[in-house]
């Protein structure tokens, strides 16, 4: 085997066949081609002997062999036989136990900080905001499954709006509920144009909208909740391959997004464990799924009609099906010869029709394991007449075998942490099916009401199901109206463990605002919204529509991989035709740099043999002032930099990371900031802030001051970058909701400066009572209050009384007007470029003061009182409103 291959040096064999006669020359000249054939081939036959014979020697302690009145519940007796082997040993098994364990650990230090600090408080002015993503919106299982689950997550208190990268009939579904739907016009990371920090989750419904996970890998979405649905092994197949190809670059690509994401979400528990190589402890699985339903339709769709005889079974014959568990494990075949025991009664019930015969099938492994073998084995020591048991891979069709069989038994009695797939597939084909009573079985399957149950310690209760079940080679009544009981039930199985499943997920996962009401708890849901898929939306006049996702995710990833390697060669720049003449001009060109460098270290060593003029320091000067001027010289001023030099005003845009480069502004009238030197544009004129300001090195500070670090970073030195009368600022985030300057508003906001219409004032155009957080119409501090968990006012209290030194508690705080004005949100405003330094100099004292108040205790536990998350930026809610005005 391969042990034997590699670490076990060959055994030297004595030449004693061999003649005393024959010389050393002729016993040292080496063996012929033929000869080393011969001998290795008689290895191979040895060891397939030896293979064979211990497949016997296992097989004689099957029950019914040395002993036929041992009664099959006596499994003491079979585990004493074959050295303590027991039902379902040796499975390794997938636990989300990291990503529970991480999300119980932030439950308990979120309700010790809430016990600690009782002021904290929550408003309910909106609803969570959850977006869902998809490749597409054709009519397939995930849609079915994403409807069911977001009707009930409105029900539950969520708003939902739906995103897509092409349309489809499910666009219609999404809007008779009531659902916006939009559809990304552009794939490319750098043009999404969407605002995803309007969001508080979103999920992800499909590998093949790669393109928008790659968005949150991006700052400022880095941070946000992300849930990611996988639902086949399509990637899972072409990693391994990558792997061992050497494309690391797209391995690592994909990596990146398996470690962004809050949580991966599967709908079984046997892909965990094919993806688990990526597992960075955010694997997390929600049974439930209408796809075993739907792939039931499109068999019997396409082989309505269609005769046994094309799968090798006559038309007459009695068909078992035994199926099992996903995993091979190594107590599987004891379970199979108990499962041929009990059935074996029927070969003679069966052989009393000389029309049709018994004929079983048993599916379990792959087409490249040598499980064969050992079920042919077991068979014939049962006196199976050949060809009766056949072993298929599960790589066979097994849905259409399926289709034609009579009676389905679960032959695994491994203990599942969900419902078995393949037992739904059978019951919604309408077949009888015969199960273990296992914990997770039984929760689904009533026995003699939609299946048959038996204990798996008494295989001889299962043999008494068989014989009720099956007389003369036909199904008795019993077992069809079972099976029809069955087909009906089958196809809502599990509607309320992915509802559940994924409205607790979430609950757990997002971080909500103090301004978001708290959705209802799952208790509270209503069973109707658990009871079935949502079919009814999903049926057209032509009857209901499958889409093969599994086809789909295939071609999505050539696609992804013609892509990679165009692109993996345009950056190299050649082809491999190429290579030689590239190496060759690389030669050319290294023999001639090394010419130069030989002549110019001859020339140098010739001139310092020669006597040479020394100029003066005011010589050495102005030669040193002219290669700084040329320097300069070098770099050609941007043309929005020249048009920028003659105007009043100049709009600063601060921005975080690429995802906000659609949002930003490219005329001479704006001018981003970067908050971090990576994430800046490429060719741009923009600032780099913390090269201004170094404290926005600190990640911790860039993220708590927000866009204060940009107007401290321009306020110092400011003569070196802003030569205007007048600055402002805009947000990239008033951009995204389409409240930022318009055309006609900028000409009108540039005459009126010129003009002096309202002299030294500020002009906003971003106002609180048109913010979505403030539906109510709150007044300025009970916004304040709402958004920083009820602790605005106390916030600006200490900060003033720091500032100024007071050593009383203060009771009133600074007036603010309500003339019937509004007020400046999301720092979208424009001022005299000297009424901002003033403005800079009060906010670094206020801003300097709400640091020493809550620094220590931010650092040592992670939260604050602005805050019910446990967040970096939990002050930045104060930032926010922190420059105000009335109209």
């Amino acid at each position: 085997m391969g042990c034997l291959e590699a670490g076990i040096p060959p055994v030297k064999r004595d030449p004693l066949l061999r003649s005393p006669s024959v010389s050393s020359t002729a016993r040292s000249r080496p063996r012929s081609k033929f000869a080393r054939f011969r001998l290795d081939y008689l290895q191979w036959v040895c060891s397939v002997a030896v293979f064979l014979f211990f497949v016997v020697l296992f097989t004689m302690f099957l029950p019914g062999l040395k002993d036929m009145n041992v009664n099959p519940r006596d499994l003491v007796f079979l585990r004493e036989k074959i050295g303590g082997l027991d039902f379902g040993e040796d499975v390794i098994r997938f636990e989300p136990s990291k990503l529970v364990h991480r999300f119980q650990r932030e439950a308990v230090e979120l309700k010790r900080f809430s016990a600690f600090n009782v002021t904290l408080r929550r408003f309910h002015y909106r609803k969570p905001q959850l977006a869902l993503v998809f490749a597409d919106l054709l009519l397939d299982q995930q849609q079915i499954l994403m409807v069911t689950v977001g009707t009930a997550l409105r029900e539950l208190g969520y708003e939902i709006q739906v995103y897509s990268l092409k349309g489809g009939p499910a666009y219609d579904v999404w809007n008779n509920l009531g659902v916006p739907v939009t559809i990304i016009q552009s794939v490319d990371t750098k043009n999404i144009g969407i605002d995803w920090l309007n969001f508080d989750g979103i999920v992800v419904n499909s590998l093949q909208a790669k393109g928008v996970l790659s968005c949150f890998l991006q700052e400022p979405f880095k941070s946000l909740p992300l849930l990611w649905t996988i639902n086949d092994a399509a990637l899972a197949v072409r990693l391994r391959e990558y792997n061992s190809s050497g494309q690391q670059e797209l391995l690592n690509s994909w990596k990146k997004i398996f470690n962004r994401a809050t949580a991966v979400v599967f709908p079984n528990y046997a892909l965990p464990m094919v993806f688990s190589t990526f597992d960075s402890g955010n694997f997390f699985v929600v049974p439930g799924s209408p796809a075993e339903a739907l792939e039931v339709d499109s068999v019997v769709a396409l082989n309505e009609g269609k005769p046994r005889e094309e799968n090798g079974l006559g038309s007459k014959d009695f068909v078992i099906t035994i199926v099992g568990s996903r995993f091979f494990y190594k107590g599987l075949w004891l379970e199979h010869a108990l499962v041929l025991k009990a059935i074996q009664p029927l070969l003679l019930d069966c052989n009393n029709d000389p029309t049709s015969r018994l004929r079983v099938l048993i599916f379990c492994g792959t087409s490249s394991s040598n499980y064969s073998v050992a079920v042919e084995a077991i068979a014939q020591n049962l006196k199976y007449p050949g060809g009766t048991v056949e072993h298929k891979s599960v790589d066979d069709n097994v849905d259409r075998f399926l289709s034609e069989a009579d009676l389905v038994v679960y032959g695994s009695f491994l203990e599942e942490k969900s419902f078995p797939e393949i037992l739904v597939k059978a019951m919604c084909f309408g077949k009888p099916i015969i199960a273990p009573k296992l914990s997770m079985i039984s929760k689904y399957v009533d026995d003699r009401v939609n299946g048959f149950l038996f204990p798996k310690d008494n295989v001889k209760a299962l043999r008494q199901i068989i014989k009720q079940l099956v007389s003369k080679g036909k199904l008795s009544s019993l077992a069809q109206d079972v099976a029809l009981h069955a087909k009906v039930t089958a196809r809502d199985f599990m509607v309320s463990d992915a509802v559940e499943g994924y409205a607790w997920l979430l609950q757990t996962v997002l971080r909500l605002p103090s301004e978001v009401a708290r959705p209802k708890s799952i208790g509270d849901l209503p069973s109707e919204f658990k009871k079935k898929w949502m079919w009814d939306m999903f049926v057209t006049g032509a009857g209901p529509i499958y889409q093969n996702s599994t086809s789909g995710s295939f071609s999505f990833l050539d696609t992804v991989e013609v892509e990679w390697n165009q692109t993996h060669r345009e950056s190299s720049g050649m082809t491999a035709g190429e290579e030689p003449f590239v190496y060759s001009i690389w030669e050319d060109q290294k023999s001639t740099e090394l010419a130069a460098a030989r002549k110019k270290r001859e020339d140098d060593e010739l001139k310092d043999r020669t006597d040479q003029s020394h100029g003066t320091w005011e010589d050495v000067y102005r030669s040193a002032k002219r290669a700084d001027r040329a320097k300069s010289d070098l770099r050609e001023r941007d043309e929005r930099e020249l048009e920028r030099t003659g105007q009043p005003l100049c709009i600063y845009e601060p921005f975080l990371g690429e995802g906000t480069w659609p949002f930003l502004h490219v005329t001479s009238l704006y001018r981003g900031i970067g908050l971090s030197t990576k994430g800046r544009r490429p060719g741009g004129d923009d600032i780099d802030g913390p090269s201004r300001l170094l404290i926005l090195n600190d990640p911790y500070y860039r993220d708590v001051l927000g866009d204060y670090g940009a107007y401290f970073g321009i306020s110092n030195r400011i003569d070196r970058i802003h030569k205007n009368a007048w600055i402002g600022f805009q947000s990239w985030r008033a951009t995204a909701r389409k409240a930022s300057l318009s055309t006609v508003a900028e000409t009108a906001l540039l005459n009126s400066i010129q003009s002096k219409k309202y002299g030294d004032a500020l002009y906003f155009w971003v106002r609180m009572d048109k913010d979505q957080r403030n539906p109510m119409q709150q007044e300025f501090w009970s916004f304040c209050d709402s958004v920083n968990a009820g602790n605005c006012k106390f916030a600006f209290s200490e900060a003033l009384k720091r500032m100024y030194g007071f050593k009383h508690d203060l009771t009133n705080l600074p007036p603010m007007p309500s003339d019937g004005g509004t007020w400046s949100v999301m720092q979208s405003w424009a001022l005299p470029t000297k009424s901002f330094l003033e403005f800079t100099m009060f906010s670094r004292m206020f801003v300097d003061a709400l640091d020493a108040q809550m620094y220590n205790e931010h650092h040592r536990t992670g939260h604050c009182y602005l805050s019910f998350s446990k967040l970096v930026k939990c002050r930045t809610s104060i930032a926010i409103l922190g420059c105000s005005s009335c109209s």
